[in-house]
């Protein structure tokens, strides 16, 4: 539970959310503007058959995968503070047991205590798998 976590501890992990959400706020600002519809339409402009087309749309396509990956984390990160706002930061969502300082410190945003996370790994393997 999140009274395993001492207040200084919790001070600490929230401080290092907090840094991970300005640094994703960046990234995905920068990661944007690089994708500033005219630079794509210049790309665009400058394809002349279907080999070219294929790599400006994958390019196109990796920048987009960029910002979601980003987009997804910054999720993550805010569903952990709002976690410790609620008091439930730290609480394993399967079992209720504590997640762990360290795989907190390791992975702050972890849901799970690491026995948990196995298990779910095990039974959810390539659930999220993007297919083509």
């Amino acid at each position: 539970m999140s009274e395993e976590l001492t207040p200084r501890q919790l001070e600490e992990l929230r401080q290092k959310l907090q840094a991970r959400r300005a640094e994703l706020k960046t990234l995905i600002r920068e990661e944007l503007l690089k994708a500033d519809a005219e630079q794509y339409g210049e790309l665009a402009g400058q394809v002349h058959d279907a080999e070219e087309a294929s790599v400006a749309d994958m390019l196109v396509d990796l920048n987009l995968a960029t910002i979601e990956h980003h987009v997804a984390e910054l999720r993550q990160v805010e569903e952990a503070l709002a976690r410790m706002r609620d008091g439930g930061y730290g609480v394993c969502i399967d079992c209720g047991g504590p997640v762990g300082l360290a795989r907190l410190q390791a992975n702050p945003v972890a849901l799970r205590c690491i026995r948990c996370q196995e298990a779910w790994e095990r039974t959810h393997a390539g659930t999220n798998t993007p297919a083509l």
